[in-house]
């Protein structure tokens, strides 16, 4: 059911990165690029390369709008509701969950499944051989995954204004609060699935290890269904993981004040959102530093 990230056929090394310091500094052009303007140009490489695999963008961007389709065109027939009357139409109450899960799309699968593949056909390997830092690489992964979740929400909040006739918040405090779910979860994911890519053996087996894991995060936490009516084991399990904190964040973002009342909680939680978001992004940091492999297990 879940979005398969697109694979991409290896780094490629071009403009800014290429050329050996020696012989830049014998030329006489003066000092390497910075490590930032090293990492933007490795955004632009890395959109590149997402943006040719058109198939797989299509369906990664359409994903989410085709779940809220059918989740709210099921749980909503006959005009039903969630919570007391009024209530909050189904595709209202589930387009918070597919904001969040398109952006763990995005960062967490994509990220965790092309790394791996670059990985394993070698592509990280040649790519650390060039005087390129290895923080210009990880900034370009980043910077890129941001801007395609962006053009995700985009067309995700558009097709809900226009098809599903979602009310969109008109007041800047929400939007605030979007900023910062979305940013903070944005970054989280993106260094879950960076830190996530050496676990798999091989680039082959890479898909089987991520998407079950993204699978059962999205039906447990309140992405699917509502996350008040499902058994407490399962949502003691989910507070573990982010996707249940980017969720809720956003359902404090789209849903009427009210709707506050129907959390486990009784509240929004903002502070707990950013502290466990941010721990998972400090954990993932940490770890990634740690594990994290340019080239393959067999490959002395």
């Amino acid at each position: 059911m879940s979005a398969a990230a697109p694979t991409h056929a290896g780094p490629t090394h071009t403009g800014p990165v290429g050329g050996s310091p020696t012989a830049r500094g014998r030329s006489g052009t003066g000092a390497l690029p910075s490590v930032l303007a090293l990492g933007l140009a490795r955004t632009g490489i890395e959109l590149k390369q997402f943006f040719r695999e058109r198939d797989a963008v299509v369906f990664i961007f359409a994903y989410p709008v085709i779940m809220l389709a059918i989740f709210a065109t099921v749980f909503g027939q006959d005009g039903a509701t969630v919570g007391p009357e009024p209530g909050i139409p189904f595709a209202q109450y589930f387009l918070p969950g597919m904001i969040a899960t398109g952006v763990m799309l995005s960062s967490f699968q994509n990220l965790a499944i092309s790394i791996a593949v670059e990985r394993d056909e070698g592509g990280l390997k040649r790519l650390r051989g060039t005087p390129m830092p290895a923080v210009s690489y990880f900034i370009g992964k980043i910077a890129s995954v941001l801007i395609s979740s962006l053009v995700q929400m985009a067309l995700l909040l558009g097709a809900g204004a226009v098809l599903f006739d979602i009310d969109l918040p008109t007041t800047a405090g929400p939007w605030l609060t979007f900023a910062w779910v979305f940013g903070l979860g944005t970054a989280t994911g993106a260094m879950c699935g960076i830190a996530f890519s050496s676990v798999p053996r091989s680039g082959k087996s890479v898909s089987a290890v991520v998407i079950p894991i993204v699978l059962v995060l999205q039906f447990i936490s309140g992405v699917f269904f509502v996350y008040s009516d499902l058994p407490t084991w399962m949502q003691r399990v989910a507070e573990v993981f982010p996707l249940k904190w980017m969720a809720q964040g956003m359902r404090s973002v789209f849903l009427p004040e009210q709707a506050e009342s129907f959390e486990v909680s009784g509240s929004w939680q903002h502070p707990m959102t950013a502290a466990v978001l941010a721990a998972w992004l400090l954990a993932s940091v940490v770890v990634g530093a740690k594990t994290f492999r340019w080239k393959r297990r067999d490959d002395g």
